[in-house]
């Protein structure tokens, strides 16, 4: 066998060695760890997991509750975004909804 062949033989052999140390240990820590979070009392948010969970988009808001209606159709409308065209161009005090 050449001296190349023994070389990656042994690199095999101390990888799988190290791989089980490192499987072993990490049991041993996870344990560790949660035995901290329970004695602490610690949540997500204290240990900085939280903030991770906010990418992407951001959750939809609820609708606004209509600020003016149209007495003939019935449509509202929030006060927000574009203006219908049932309220574009008139006195928007004739469409608000009595609270």
């Amino acid at each position: 066998m050449s001296q190349y062949a023994e070389l990656k033989a042994k690199i095999a052999e101390l990888q799988a060695k190290a791989d089980d140390a490192r499987r072993q240990e990490v049991v041993n820590v996870i344990a560790e760890i949660k035995q901290k979070i329970v004695e602490f009392g610690l949540s997500a948010h204290d240990l900085g997991f939280a903030e991770a969970a906010r990418r992407g988009r951001p959750p939809k808001k609820a609708p606004l509750p209509p600020k003016f209606q149209d007495p003939k159709s019935g449509n509202t409308w929030s006060g927000r975004g574009k203006p219908p065209k049932w309220i574009v161009g008139k006195n928007r005090d004739r469409f608000l909804i009595a609270q």
